[in-house]
């Protein structure tokens, strides 16, 4: 039987949003998750196991707190270690190369929002390292997808909904490439 035109359609709308929701990492990041799931696994795994076991030992299990939070925290970190496995399985590599006079991942950058008359200085990360508390925005981000690739003296217009959004301009690039220190996000 013929596929039907609108089947077709369906599953090419699933694939493309499949590819909009994988993870876009640096080979940077995937070494850090890497790093991360081994300790946890060989690390923390073990120290967790012997808590729990511990704590069994204490008795009645049924008002044994200890085994309760004790289960609880063995839980949580292989729920990570999954977390971290399926975001690398899933993960689309990014480089973290661009032109010199470019904003491109790792890079600090001077933005002027034109609305509120202030100037704020960002750094472009992947999402996995965004915290927009320590000035670190995400490629995924509106501000981060609005300037990344632009220039110095760039007005990018920063979408917010639709086609509602605000201005910005791009005041100074500073090409930082060392994220030795910063870390993954938690959830």
């Amino acid at each position: 039987m013929p596929e039907l035109a609108e089947e077709r359609i369906n599953r090419k709308e699933k694939a493309e949003e499949a590819e909009i929701m994988r993870e876009q990492l640096t080979k940077s990041d995937v070494q850090k998750i890497k790093e991360e799931i081994e300790y946890r696994k060989l690390v923390v795994r073990k120290k967790e196991l012997e808590a729990v076991k511990e704590a069994r030992a204490q008795g009645d299990l049924s008002e044994n707190f200890e085994y309760k939070a004790a289960k609880q925290d063995k839980n949580r970190n292989e729920s990570r270690i999954r977390y971290l496995e399926k975001m690398l399985k899933n993960a689309r590599i990014v480089s973290d190369v661009s032109k010199d006079d470019e904003v491109g991942i790792n890079n600090t950058v001077d933005v002027y929002f034109e609305e509120d008359d202030e100037t704020e200085t960002y750094r472009l990360v992947t999402s996995v390292r965004g915290n927009s508390l320590q000035g670190l925005i995400s490629i995924e981000s509106p501000l981060g997808k609005a300037i990344r690739g632009h220039k110095v003296g760039d007005r990018v217009k920063v979408k917010t909904d639709g086609e509602d959004g605000y201005y910005a301009v791009i005041k100074r690039i500073e090409k930082t490439t060392d994220d030795s220190q910063d870390t993954l996000r938690k959830y």
